[in-house]
């Protein structure tokens, strides 16, 4: 069974305090975009029940094999479920460290495709609870729609956002930016702004009020994420901003624009 992960972007990204865990509370409205991974799971009798098998192709996914968030989801179901013997295949298109929660995309789909595909009939609620012990972001992925996400990025509230025939442009200028690194270096801020309800209201009116906690140290310490954001400005974006803690920006534009220029870093230009 063969399902396609896709990756997200951020509408407006607030740092709001430090909780007693460790972790910042947030607040951040997150949108599903076409921008997808592949990910295929099949049940091999020839390996050992319990047993996940997994290779990668695509672009290289970093770190110990023991630290993939998809063997990780893997082994959360494992944990609760008899699971028979499996092999994933990932093949990675989404960038990694991109700001576009494609790790954590690719986990949430691990456990929607064994639920399915083995039967399991676990309910919203136990998935949810898995998914949020694997990743702050893992839960939105359950369900493909714009979303404000709250507390570490775990509670969410379906937002209503209509983007019909807007354009959408994906820009990687190639620089991996650390999650960690950055939120180290964003304040906390004190911020009541609705992010729901500015977003809601649409591109044209998001520039003013819309804003990341975290460019301010990106664009500092990573000057490239910057000049990509200006670069979609310039080419004419009603909206642009960094996606999460970076390091992809993207652009909303009333009209498809014309991005030749910048060949090299377009990843995705879509109408919605």
């Amino acid at each position: 069974m063969i399902v396609l992960p896709h990756a997200k972007i951020n509408l407006g990204l607030q740092v709001l305090r430090l909780r007693p865990d460790g972790y910042r509370d947030i607040r951040t409205v997150m949108l599903p975009i076409p921008l997808h991974d592949a990910l295929e799971i099949v049940v091999d009798p020839d390996v050992p029940a319990g047993t996940c098998m997994m290779t990668h192709s695509g672009r290289p996914v970093p770190g110990e094999p023991g630290q993939d968030l998809c063997l990780k989801a893997a082994n959360a179901l494992g944990a609760i479920c008899d699971l028979p013997g499996l092999r994933m295949q990932l093949h990675k298109a989404i960038p990694i460290g991109g700001g576009l929660g494609g790790g954590s995309s690719d986990a949430a789909h691990v456990l929607l495709l064994l639920n399915r595909l083995l039967d399991l009939k676990l309910d919203t609620t136990t998935l949810h609870t898995l998914a949020a012990e694997l990743g702050s972001d893992c839960p939105f992925f359950l369900e493909p729609r714009a979303q404000l996400a709250e507390g570490r990025g775990e509670r969410l509230t379906p937002v209503e956002l209509n983007l019909s025939g807007w354009w959408l442009a994906l820009l990687d200028p190639g620089v991996h930016v650390s999650t960690a690194e950055v939120y180290a270096h964003t304040p906390v801020l004190s911020n009541d702004q609705d992010l729901a309800s500015i977003a809601e209201r649409g591109p044209q009116h998001w520039s003013a009020q819309l804003k990341n906690d975290m460019e301010a140290y990106v664009f500092g310490a990573y000057p490239l994420v910057g000049k990509m954001k200006a670069e979609l400005v310039a080419a004419g974006a009603t909206y642009a901003s960094m996606s999460g803690s970076g390091a992809t920006v993207y652009g909303f534009f009333r009209r498809e624009p014309e991005l030749t220029h910048l060949d090299t870093a377009v990843i995705l230009l879509t109408k919605l």
